[in-house]
């Protein structure tokens, strides 16, 4: 079977994503910065599905690098998912535009870079699938997190804008928005539980509606609801509710 290509393999959802699809039978490259510390993923990845799964190294942020990582690819991807995410820090970035610059190029920039180059290979070969995981926080702007957010509801329109263009050559885009994750991202906070998933159980929904061709995925299910309901607060009320 074909791989799949899965950039920011390092994140806790890239990593359950990464045994769900091989745990299905398909072999892996998995892309990130320093990833001399996926050897010990790599090997029980391997040991435990007999998949083969190739580390390659990828800077998202240096852009002049990323034609050149995907040429160096010895076969190219069946489908290519991102789990790259960046919260950073939304009170230092209101005031230090490095750290805004930074949330933002984490989140979009960087991606829709090697994504441009994945989807004019793909839109060739009239094949292959890309998952971009943005998320809920770019459904609407909120003061906690709203450089986040904006990066995520770039990603949001540019997912659904390819999606459009890619829809003639039989290459299906999804975008997936989880809610809350208990991940090494959001350590520390308090979330609800009954709103919170394990990255098995977003890896595990990514795996199916991609497998379905699902446009977007809410995961879990019920932040579409949540969602609705929120972007339904007119804007003079939701401006005065934290959130």
């Amino acid at each position: 079977m074909s791989y799949v290509l899965i950039i920011g393999a390092k994140s806790d959802i890239a990593k359950a994503t990464a045994r769900e699809y091989a745990k299905h039978g398909y072999d892996l490259y998995l892309a990130a910065r320093n990833v001399s510390e996926l050897e010990e993923f790599v090997n029980d990845i391997t040991v435990r599905t007999q998949r083969t799964v190739k580390p390659v190294e990828l800077d998202i942020l240096n852009y002049e690098s990323h034609q050149s990582f995907y040429d160096q690819l010895g076969e190219k991807p069946l489908g290519v998912i991102s789990a790259i995410g960046y919260l950073g820090d939304q009170d230092k970035a209101q005031s230090d535009f490095s750290e805004a610059k930074l949330i933002m190029d984490s989140n979009y920039t960087g991606v829709v870079s090697l994504f441009n180059i994945i989807a004019d290979d793909f839109e060739k070969r009239r094949s292959g699938f890309i998952v971009g995981i943005s998320s809920v926080a770019g459904d609407r702007g909120r003061k906690s997190n709203y450089i986040y957010g904006s990066a995520k509801a770039a990603l949001t329109a540019y997912l659904s804008g390819l999606r459009n263009r890619l829809y003639d050559s039989r290459v299906h885009v999804m975008t997936v928005k989880p809610g809350f994750v208990a991940t090494k991202m959001t350590e520390g906070m308090e979330l609800p539980k009954k709103l919170t998933a394990q990255p098995e159980e977003v890896a595990e929904d990514i795996y199916k509606a991609q497998q379905k061709n699902k446009n977007v995925l809410y995961t879990k299910w019920m932040w579409h609801w949540v969602m609705l309901i929120i972007k339904a607060i007119p804007e003079w009320k939701f401006k005065g509710i934290s959130i």
